[in-house]
């Protein structure tokens, strides 16, 4: 097809359109172009809103050929007819995403909302930089980090420098017999001739002048080079500050960490307890042993059966007060809520419900007070001044008064004749041997083991109620086993406080209270054949019960000890020195050291804490896991805590008050 016959047939497809718009035909009127750029122009003729008007705008860029190709079809069409109004309605097209440039991403309703907030954003404030930002700004800061300090330095170097100056290098090349320009000069022309000395130090001086130009600026240039100095510092000290803050932050992250991982530690020890304790309860089952527990797992670990009451008791709070009406001088209660044996100064021997916080009844029989107390289930045994060991029952407490009939001392039955029947109270057995006090004890099964201010140790047997075994603490300190060093004074008491202790009327001052402390055995604890016991001489005696001998003692308390315990690992002593030395059995010497601010006077551990009372009002408790200090004192003693027990996390703690206070751990 030729050129002309393709223009001709283009033309007459566009004659309807131009006839449309009003306008005249291609042979006698405006361009066809024109008349097209009309037609798609139309459905923007009216200002129906500002987005119209941006869209008539935008027109021509936002139209496709298939656009122009689908307006002209419909224009070409029989009868003029307008467009349908959703398809015509370009301010429709603002609502929905549309692409009104080349780039692939289109428009949305984000977008929109951002162009319509454009105003408000640039009326705002700017707010003020902070740190480094408010001093150096920006471009101040990028001026002083690129190098031109350097090459005004070089600048004015160059320009201070003489030139007769210059010669110092040739001078050096040639010593080092490198050539040079002067060395291929020839040997009858010298590069100075024609100028004399005088001449040249007068050019040399005359380098050194500078104009006023020249130092102003330098002047300039200097002070720059110091401002830059000065901002790159700011900066530098900027980024140290900022790393100091990161190096904070994390020595707080690694802190909650650490703390993080001891208390998963502690659960993890709690658990062990727990488990070592349902072991024992499990194997005891299996044997058919009695359902009374050995007093080492009792004190040590072992689930307590609590009511689901007790988790909603806030920790560290005493819940509970039973008073007494003097200071307590010894106490101990059968499990969680159970009952308790609480003694006095007056000689007063209490027993209370736990569950109801009500006095059950009183143990009357010793003369004077009593400061030992051990409860097993439904026994429970004291030791009081008047040196003898009562034996009750607790369950015949509310049967009556005691009374020394009919009852059992040292295996022979007391009663006059005439009577058939013994009479029933909660007196069981008196074991008399001790000549002085009974200040401590310890019983397991039928095993009985007691230490007394006369400085001796006794083991009883509670069937036939007869002492089977006396251990001479004097004979022993005059007797050390081999493996015990001979000069104590190296390491605990002197030897005039050896003597001291040892001599016939004990007494040791209290620190910070005046007292004087005359329980020459602080405390005594026995496992099978093994005893361990804490004596007024400051020494932690381990004695074998089979023989009756001591085999270890441990020195380094400078005071009394006024009460032990121990494990499978540790032995655990409380002294009136205000420490409380934890003694490794396998080495035999002390592996930790808790220092307090007032004499120990009672103490009892697990392996994640151990609890003491320390001369203070509040009870001291020592995390092992974590090595830190904490003091309950929330509702508790106004006078300094002087006993305590616990199983779990059930406490019961007396003081020189004259109260008992039970604790929620």
């Amino acid at each position: 097809m030729a050129p002309r016959e393709k223009n001709r047939e283009l033309r007459e497809a566009l004659e309807p359109i131009a006839e449309l718009g009003g306008v005249p035909s291609a042979s006698g009127g405006p361009s066809h172009l024109a008349a097209l750029s009309k037609t798609i122009m139309t459905p923007f003729g009216g200002s129906r809103s500002d987005s119209t008007r941006i869209l008539k705008d935008l027109a021509p860029v936002i139209m496709t050929p298939r656009m122009i190709k689908g307006v002209a079809t419909a224009s070409s069409s029989s009868g003029p007819k307008p467009l349908a109004p959703r398809a015509a309605d370009f301010a429709a097209l603002g609502r929905a995403p549309m692409r009104i440039t080349l780039h692939p991403r289109r428009i949305t309703s984000t977008d929109m909302q951002i162009l319509e907030a454009t105003p408000e954003l640039l009326h705002a404030e700017v707010p003020e930089p902070q740190g480094i930002a408010h001093d150096v700004s920006l471009i101040r800061g990028f001026k002083a980090t690129i190098p031109s300090a350097e090459r005004g330095k070089a600048r004015r170097r160059k320009v201070r420098m003489s030139e007769g100056r210059a010669g110092l290098l040739r001078h050096g090349i040639g010593e080092r017999g490198l050539l040079t320009e002067t060395s291929i000069e020839e040997p009858g022309k010298s590069p100075r001739k024609g100028k004399g000395r005088a001449q040249r130090r007068q050019e040399r001086e005359q380098g050194h002048v500078l104009g006023r130009e020249e130092l102003a600026r330098q002047v300039g240039e200097i002070r720059m080079d110091k401002e830059n100095l000065h901002v790159r510092k700011t900066l530098v000290n900027s980024e140290i500050d900022e790393i100091t803050q990161k190096i904070k932050a994390l020595d707080a992250i690694r802190d909650q960490l650490h703390q993080d991982l001891l208390k998963l530690q502690e659960e993890e020890l709690e658990l062990d307890d727990e488990l070592d304790g349902v072991q024992e309860q499990l194997a005891e089952r299996e044997a058919a042993k009695p359902e009374v527990p050995s007093p080492a797992a009792r004190r040590k670990k072992g689930p307590a059966f609590l009511p689901s009451e007790h988790d909603d008791l806030p920790p560290g709070v005493a819940f509970m007060t039973l008073s007494h009406s003097s200071p307590i001088t010894a106490l101990d209660f059968t499990e969680p809520y159970g009952t308790l044996v609480s003694a006095d100064r007056e000689g007063g021997v209490r027993v209370w419900d736990l569950l109801e916080g009500e006095e059950v009844g009183r143990l009357r029989g010793h003369k004077g007070a009593v400061k030992a107390i051990q409860v097993e289930g439904d026994v429970c045994i004291t030791g009081g001044e008047d040196g003898a060991v009562r034996v009750w029952d607790l369950r015949r407490v509310e049967e009556g008064e005691p009374t020394e009939e009919g009852v059992v001392v040292n295996g022979d039955v007391e009663h006059q004749e005439g009577e058939g029947e013994l009479p029933q109270g909660p007196l069981l057995h008196v074991l008399e041997g001790h000549s002085k006090a009974v200040t401590a004890l310890c019983f397991e099964d039928t095993s009985l083991v007691t230490g007394a201010s006369d400085k001796t140790l006794r083991q009883w047997d509670l069937n036939t109620g007869q002492c089977i075994l006396t251990m001479d603490i004097l004979w022993a300190i005059s007797h050390p086993p081999i493996s015990t060093p001979i000069t104590p004074s190296l390491e605990g008491l002197s030897p005039s406080g050896l003597l001291a202790a040892a001599s016939g009327s004990f007494s040791w001052p209290i620190p910070s209270t005046g007292e004087m402390w005359t329980d020459y055995v602080g405390g005594v604890q026995a496992w099978g054949y093994a005893l361990v016991s804490g004596s007024g001489d400051g020494g932690v005696r381990l004695w074998d019960m089979r023989t009756g001998q001591p085999h270890r003692t441990l020195l380094g308390h400078t005071a009394p000890v006024t009460c032990v315990q121990f494990d499978e690992l540790n032995i655990l002593s409380g002294s009136l020195d205000k420490t409380v030395r934890i003694w490794d059995l396998r080495m035999g010497r002390t592996a930790d050291l808790i220092t307090y601010d007032g004499p120990v006077t009672s103490l009892q551990f697990d392996s994640r804490k151990v609890v003491t009372c320390a001369s203070e009002n509040g009870v001291k408790i020592w995390n092992r896991t974590s090595r830190q200090l904490s003091t309950l004192s929330i509702n508790g003693h106004t006078q300094p805590a002087t006993k305590l027990r616990y199983i779990d996390r059930y406490m019961v703690s007396g003081g020189a008050d004259g109260v008992v206070k039970t604790w929620a751990l």
